[in-house]
């Protein structure tokens, strides 16, 4: 073939700057198309939120509704959740927060019951202080968008996909959360909590007390297999401490003899309630008596097969059910979990720090206790605002980090970058490397620098 003219060559020059321009057009297109769609999903939210303040005549809905009894309106579902307090954290933001209360035990945050709820909310926590532990139901409030998928990857899975319900996934259709946790003390209308999940300005819904033979597996378990316990409340319901026959006669009361039956045979029943007494005829006493020693002396395990041939379906057994390996809990083995709760793909880290970082941790100062006067030496050094001294605060960090806070995609694609994130009134910096983190930097809490896309 020839080789192009000059003219061609022009032609091709500008067509190859028209692809460029109509290319670079597109890419606005786009961009404009993707900033309507989400203008228009503002535009919707807004309208259903009107919606639903109004009907279509536009009166009040409160107005149209006030019909409608308290009773009718919970059974249609129509309630309206109100937070009683907002939680006071160590933990101002989502970076680096435990993702479960047991993680990170030192952290700690306070409760401050709102008198918008109850005129006296130190009222509503009276008899509170005899528990230990508390539930918390909160709001993710930061969950950004509230679009939800069926299925989501959580981080210990690195990736994996499950069923939201199958997790604890923040993004979920209501956006309820619910954390166990340790209630310190409780100071009027505040409650000062640790082992905690939760950041700073989370909105709680309720608070219940924690009761072991109700919400532990374990502890049911054991009020099941105890007999004792499971006829307290039979005995009371019964509350029979004898019977007589109805053909006895007064000339017979002589003859009569008093059994005392024990409260648990050798094989553990319980028979009667303790202090029961049964007053039987003679032929009955002995009768009871010849039915007691043949117990005692009968062996009350299964019969051999090689001893007792008359027993014919011995030897017949069930075939075992299909077993399933997974962790459980409990001596009857009752509680199953996922296996990758106990086994999760990601490991635990080994953390450690540099001797800049454990000499800038040193520095800090612990909480304020109450009563106590700040010293002149100490107003130029950094202090904690929950927690109790710098051990306490490297063994949370410690915490933090050894669970790889990271997220998956960071976990993935930039696992080059400085990891960032507050604890109490410390900003942590640090990095990861092939089974363990290094704290870097650790320096008091500043204003919030640039947006990192891959935190």
């Amino acid at each position: 073939m020839s080789p192009l003219c000059e003219h061609c060559g022009e032609n091709m020059k500008k067509m190859n700057q028209q692809v460029s321009v109509m290319r670079k057009e597109i890419k606005n297109l786009r961009q404009t198309l993707d900033g309507a769609v989400r203008a228009h999903r503002k535009h919707l939210m807004s309208i259903q939120a009107a919606v639903s303040k109004a009907d279509f005549s536009g009166h009040n809905k409160k107005d149209c509704t006030s019909s409608l009894s308290a009773p009718d309106a919970l059974e249609q579902g129509n309630i309206q959740t109100v937070p009683i307090g907002y939680i006071s954290s160590c933990f101002s933001v989502k970076n680096g927060t435990p993702r479960q209360p047991t993680i990170c035990g030192p952290s700690r945050a306070q409760l401050q019951i709102q008198q918008s709820v109850f005129n006296n909310p130190e009222h509503a926590l009276v008899g509170l202080e005899q528990y230990s532990h508390v539930w918390i139901i909160f709001l993710f409030h930061k969950n950004g968008h509230q679009s939800y998928k069926a299925k989501v990857k959580p981080p210990r899975l690195n990736g994996q996909r499950v069923g939201v319900y199958s997790t604890r996934s923040p993004h979920r259709p209501n956006s309820l959360g619910l954390t166990l946790a340790k209630l310190d003390k409780i100071q009027g209308d505040t409650l000062h909590l640790s082992d905690i999940d939760m950041i700073a300005g989370t909105p709680v819904l309720d608070i219940k007390p924690y009761i072991p033979e109700y919400d532990s597996l374990n502890t049911r378990t054991g009020l099941e297999s105890n007999p004792d316990l499971q006829t307290v409340s039979e005995e009371k319901e019964a509350n029979i401490s004898s019977f007589h026959l109805e053909d006895k006669t007064p000339g017979d009361e002589d003859e009569d003899e008093i059994l005392h039956l024990r409260g648990k045979s050798e094989a553990g029943v319980c028979l009667t309630p303790p202090q029961t007494q049964f007053f039987l005829p003679k032929e009955a006493v002995s009768l009871l008596k010849e039915v007691e020693s043949y117990a005692n002396e009968a062996d009350l395990t299964p019969p051999d097969c090689e001893e007792r041939d008359k027993v014919s379906d011995c030897g017949k057994t069930e075939p075992a059910a299909e077993i399933v390996d997974r962790p459980s809990y409990g001596s009857d083995s009752s509680t199953t979990i996922a296996d990758w709760i106990r086994e999760p793909p990601v490991s635990s880290l080994d953390v450690r720090f540099t001797p800049q970082a454990q000499k800038q941790l040193e520095a800090f100062l612990p909480a304020h206790s109450p009563g106590k006067t700040t010293e002149p030496s100490e107003c130029d050094r950094p202090r904690f605002k929950f927690l109790r001294s710098p051990e306490e605060a490297g063994a949370a960090i410690r915490a933090v980090l050894s669970a790889d806070p990271r997220s998956v995609y960071r976990r993935t694609r930039c696992r080059d970058r400085l990891f960032f994130f507050s604890l109490d009134t410390v900003d942590v910096t640090c990095w990861f490397g092939q089974g363990f983190a290094e704290v870097l930097e650790i320096r008091p809490v500043g204003p919030p620098g640039p947006e990192d896309p891959c935190q």
